[in-house]
């Protein structure tokens, strides 16, 4: 065998074993690893490939990284409170029995307009009282009588009598009766309980008949576009990094109003004004306040659910790289309030995925 010949078919067999060789100056760079089949796997370089019909079913959603400074914010427990300037309470004056008002005694959740009258007060009275207010009435009674016939007696003797002497037995004789009509009031008659203020009636502590003591508290009328929020904090300094606050699942904003000075049970309480409420709140519920600071993180603002953990334990978010190709992505994260979280460590214009994450990092 020639020497020609040895080279010709060295040459052949390169071609055959070399099929897909380039040409000198075009070499393709390779964009992702080679794919094996068309499931659902993870790469050897760590990224996912997940075809478009499993995205489907698997609900993965994104959005666009935005970097920018967010409002730092906490989550603080509080409660919902009667507001002074809108609500009111009707409570005993004195001890008395409860009778129904011409309309029946309210309900509660029932409107009542302001100087409605929502039911009666009897007073009670001992038996010693009761004596004593008698023996009062029959000494009027007799003095009443006396001076109405003094009076007669001074108006006979008219053309002899001073005029002075008649003007004043009669002024006393009208003093005795409406000193007498006013026990007899007292005596006898009933105070009118009326409502302070129009609103709902949130609390109703009365039946018919029901004996009550002197400030016993009776009705509670609130106003339902108006409430108080008094939230916690147990960092005394927070009432002066307060920027505002919103009530969790509610898109009405609270306007703060201010904090304490001394601390009740370890913590500060702080006062918000809710108005307009989206949702119907209860005295004394509890409730979760969203309270934002003046302090600023700078980063993405993700939702908790978006940030995933690695093998290493490391926080993760997963970044669409491709139309087919999702590659985790290391980050640092702040908590910003409850439900979200600030991640340093992306750019502008990634797309981050924000549901699914927890999917995409168990596929191997």
């Amino acid at each position: 065998m020639s020497k020609a010949f040895r080279i010709a078919a060295g040459l052949a067999l390169a071609l055959v074993l070399n099929p897909l060789l380039a040409h000198e100056g075009h070499e393709h760079a390779e964009s992702s690893p080679p794919l094996a089949g068309n499931s659902p796997q993870r790469l050897p370089d760590g990224s996912v490939f997940l075809p478009k019909p499993a995205q489907r079913r698997l609900a993965i959603r994104t959005l666009v990284a935005e970097e920018r400074d967010n409002p730092q914010t906490l989550e603080l427990n509080g409660h919902v409170l009667l507001d002074p300037a809108s609500g009111g309470r009707v409570q005993a004056t004195q001890a008395g029995r409860i009778e129904a008002a011409e309309s029946g005694l309210p309900l509660p959740g029932q409107k009542v307009s302001q100087g409605q009258v929502l039911a009666y007060l009897q007073p009670t009275l001992s038996q010693l009282e009761r004596a004593e207010q008698n023996a009062q009435l029959a000494e009027l009674n007799a003095a009443q009588a006396l001076a109405d016939k003094r009076v007669q007696r001074l108006r006979a003797l008219a053309d002899s009598v001073p005029r002075k002497d008649i003007e004043a037995a009669e002024s006393e004789a009208r003093s005795l009766r409406a000193r007498l009509a006013a026990l007899r009031e007292g005596v006898s008659g009933r105070e009118a309980l009326r409502a302070p203020v129009g609103g709902v009636l949130a609390t109703v502590a009365v039946v018919n008949g029901q004996v009550v003591e002197a400030k016993e508290l009776l009705f509670e009328i609130v106003d339902p576009e108006r409430l108080m929020i008094e939230a916690e904090a147990y960092d005394a300094g927070l009432a002066a990094q307060l920027e505002g606050a919103s009530l969790a699942g509610d898109s009405a904003a609270l306007q703060f109003l201010g904090g304490g000075r001394a601390l009740r049970d370890g913590a500060l309480p702080l006062l918000f004004r809710a108005e307009h409420p989206s949702r119907s709140y209860a005295l004394g519920q509890p409730v979760k306040l969203i309270a934002r600071t003046r302090t600023k993180l700078r980063g993405v603002a993700l939702p908790s659910a978006a940030v995933v953990r690695n093998a290493a334990n490391e926080p993760v978010v997963w970044v669409h790289a491709e139309a087919e190709r999702f590659v985790p992505l290391p980050v640092q994260v702040s908590p910003l309030d409850g439900e979200t979280l600030v991640a340093q460590g992306l750019t502008s214009g990634q797309r981050v995925v924000t549901q699914g994450a927890t999917l995409l990092n168990q596929i191997r």
